[in-house]
């Protein structure tokens, strides 16, 4: 008697990435909406010849197990329409979350996020986690890419966008360093009195807006074209030296502006 090896089928996973089956979706949106076609006709507007081949099959599979396509009835495939919702949606932030559903869509997939939430490990160890699911060493091998390829596509461990640290910093009021103004003159500054520092600025009208108090020092509102605003925000006591520092950041500002429009 001759003994009968019957080979071992490994569990369903895509063989496809998300970003590849995603865009072969889109493209069979493109020549039939959200219309159910026949097999042959949407393997055909993947860019398959047929689907009587073993590539069509297998990204047909992909996109159904992505949740892309949907089988009304035998012999027939539609576009779901989380794939029109993604590509029309004018919002970043909820085209990935619709990503993030198309990944989670894959029974394997969505065991192995929660198995790694903290971030994914090393290939060999995803591997060895797989074949203990029961894949060959060959589809295991294979799932991984595809498995990886596709959280890095849907951005899944990504952190939120965090501001940068110019922007932050320009938010801040600037502080002037008392010793530095110390150093660079050797008498004692005078103060300059606040109400004369406002008289002599040709963009501030006298009594047109009040000073609101804010903190040691007063802010001042400058209004600007449109309907807009500026604040000065000057600290007290305000010396001679700061007067100066003061004006030479705003001519920097001016100056930038000028080559900005040249």
């Amino acid at each position: 008697m001759s003994a009968v090896l019957t080979r071992k089928k490994s569990p369903r996973a895509p063989s496809i990435s998300l970003d590849e089956a995603l865009d072969r979706a889109l493209k069979a949106y493109g020549k039939e909406r959200l219309h159910a076609a026949p097999t042959e006709v949407v393997a055909q507007n993947l860019g398959y010849k047929s689907a009587n081949n073993g590539a069509a099959l297998s990204a047909l599979a992909s996109l159904r197990y992505y949740g892309l396509v949907e089988r009304p009835k035998d012999g027939v495939l539609a576009i779901t329409k989380d794939v029109e919702s993604y590509m029309f949606s004018p919002s970043d932030e909820h085209k990935q979350s619709l990503l993030i559903v198309f990944l989670k869509k894959p029974a394997i997939f969505a065991e192995l996020l929660v198995q790694y939430e903290s971030g994914l490990p090393s290939d060999a160890n995803i591997r060895y986690e797989l074949i203990q699911r029961g894949f060959s060493p060959n589809a295991a091998a294979s799932a991984v890419t595809v498995f990886r390829k596709s959280v890095d596509f849907a951005g899944f461990f990504s952190p939120p966008q965090a501001i940068s640290e110019e922007v932050a910093m320009s938010s801040e009021v600037p502080q002037v360093d008392s010793k530095e103004l110390h150093s660079t003159h050797s008498s004692q500054p005078q103060p300059v009195e606040q109400s004369t520092v406002a008289a002599r600025s040709p963009s501030i009208a006298k009594n047109s807006m009040p000073v609101v108090p804010m903190g040691d020092g007063d802010q001042i509102p400058i209004r600007l074209h449109g309907g807009r605003r500026a604040w000065l925000v000057i600290p007290a006591p305000f010396y001679e030296a700061d007067k100066v520092r003061l004006k030479a950041q705003i001519d920097l500002l001016l100056t930038q502006d000028e080559e900005d429009e040249t």
